[in-house]
């Protein structure tokens, strides 16, 4: 389970809105228990619609800013313009870490759905996201 604040769930989105025509994206920083603490968002550096790429300096400060107050990078966020909110094969194929949460905001509808998987050897698990004040 991912745990969010309803303003980190907010940034999330607002920072995939401010992205189109774009994919949005950005890093989830938080506890081992998958409480994201906070949301940094990223250029994406693939300058796409289609797909994402964090941008390499905020992932490094990411990981450092992690280790020097106690917390993990505990996933990436990013948004599909036109499609479900679901990993596509490209996402499934380019997931680093078996243990990050992959959230996926679908911005095809009007209001927006944010989702949350594990990916584990190309198998995709839906997680439960828990949104709280």
């Amino acid at each position: 389970m991912l745990t969010l604040s309803s303003a980190h769930h907010d940034t999330i989105v607002a920072t995939c809105i401010r992205a189109l025509p774009n994919e949005g994206c950005g890093l989830l920083l938080g506890t081992p228990s998958g409480v994201v603490v906070d949301v940094v968002a990223s250029a994406n550096v693939a300058d796409s619609a289609k797909i994402y790429e964090i941008d390499p300096g905020v992932l490094l400060r990411a990981y450092r800013r992690a280790d020097d107050e106690g917390l993990e990078v505990l996933g990436v966020f990013h948004s599909h313009t036109h499609s479900e909110a679901y990993p596509s094969p490209t996402d499934i194929n380019q997931a680093p870490d078996p243990a990050w949460h992959y959230v996926i905001v679908s911005l095809r509808d009007v209001p927006v759905e944010l989702c949350s998987f594990r990916v584990l050897d190309g198998e995709v698990t839906h997680e439960l996201v828990e949104v709280v004040d």
